[in-house]
């Protein structure tokens, strides 16, 4: 078995062939990808079944999504130790420039002290400026 394979049943998701191919993508990229980089990345399939993947890949703790202010959601892969719990929160950086968006996973986002009875279930912390290659 594969290590793509090995990934979606250590997740307990079926490894269709879809899957496996849009898992493979994903381990590709350096940046965060939206619906639209990932049916440019995989033309021969169809946009419903791409949504519906990333979906099940989100809820399965596969891939985090990212609202990185660009009106368009993306998505990355997750570390294999994540559980997407607060304590795996971290930062993203989006370029203005070419618009590519990366986690900063090495940069975890600090524990808030919330007000009583509040209860925090995600945070989302954007980086905003001119990623490498756009800053040479």
């Amino acid at each position: 078995m594969n290590n793509i394979e090995s990934q979606l049943k250590d997740k307990s998701v079926k490894p269709t062939a879809m899957r496996l191919l849009v898992l493979q993508y994903f381990t590709e990229q350096s940046k965060a990808v939206s619906l639209k980089d990932l049916e440019n990345g995989l033309s021969y399939a169809d946009k419903s079944t791409l949504f519906r993947t990333l979906k099940t890949f989100e809820e399965s703790k596969i891939v985090h999504s990212i609202e990185d202010g660009s009106g368009v959601t993306k998505y990355a892969l997750c570390l294999e130790s994540c559980n997407c719990e607060l304590q795996d929160l971290h930062y993203h950086f989006h370029c203005t420039n070419c618009e590519n968006t990366f986690c900063l996973t090495t940069l975890n986002i600090p524990t808030i002290e919330l007000p009583t009875n509040f209860k925090m279930n995600q945070a989302n912390m954007v980086i905003k400026g001119l990623c490498a290659n756009c800053n040479e």
